[in-house]
């Protein structure tokens, strides 16, 4: 009766022994280490591991997550900025691949690729040669104006108010013409260009799709 006593108080300690072990284990749930290098462990944080960094570790004192130090303002507000360019970079990449396949659906081969785009370029061209035509027109009654106002000085008469506001709306007409016909023929070269280099991308993506492309 006494041996039997003994084995159920010693089991008894025994366990109790093991379950405050495995608290004080359990307790250990935070490593870090303080500006000086010094470990420490603790259930709860202080504001020294929140600043510098700590580890979150398990019963065996094995680390299982790593929470980095605090951020400071400019830090976060960098770390953010550094954020929303990966997200637009990335979306970015999707919408080119995305408008890729849109592109090889829409042009099974290069023939059909290199005529949609000619015909693009071709409108640029159509509106700048209207624009030419008119200036050309416009160029010579603006002409036609002077070349009045020019006889009357001969003829030493004075140029009448009429005939001189008619020259300067003329020749408001005709810089403005030069101008738009300006930009018209650098927004056809732009558009030449960017097909060109649609179409140097379009043979990539058709060689990509290859075998062993």
């Amino acid at each position: 009766m006494r041996i039997l006593l003994y084995v159920v108080v010693c089991a008894g300690l025994y366990a109790g022994i093991a379950t405050a072990a495995q608290d004080n284990a359990n307790a250990f749930r935070y490593k870090w280490r303080d500006s000086q290098g010094h470990i420490y462990f603790s259930d709860s944080l202080s504001s020294e591991a929140i600043q510098n960094g700590y580890d979150v570790v398990n019963s065996q004192g094995v680390v299982v997550k790593h929470i980095d130090r605090a951020l400071t303002p400019d830090e976060r507000i960098a770390a953010r900025k550094v954020a929303d360019q990966r997200a637009a970079d990335e979306l970015a990449a999707q919408n080119r691949q995305r408008e890729d396949m849109q592109m090889l659906n829409a042009y099974p081969d290069e023939a059909s690729f290199t005529s949609a785009k000619t015909a693009e370029v071709e409108t640029f061209e159509q509106a700048a040669r209207t624009t030419r035509l008119n200036l050309q027109s416009q160029e010579k009654t603006l002409a036609e104006l002077l070349s009045r106002g020019a006889d009357l000085e001969r003829a030493k008469q004075p140029l009448p108010p009429y005939l001189s506001d008619r020259i300067t709306e003329q020749r408001n007409t005709v810089a403005t013409l030069r101008t738009t016909l300006q930009r018209q023929q650098q927004a056809k070269d732009a558009a030449r260009t960017k097909a060109d280099a649609q179409l140097q991308h379009y043979r990539e993506l058709r060689a990509a799709q290859k075998p062993g492309g």
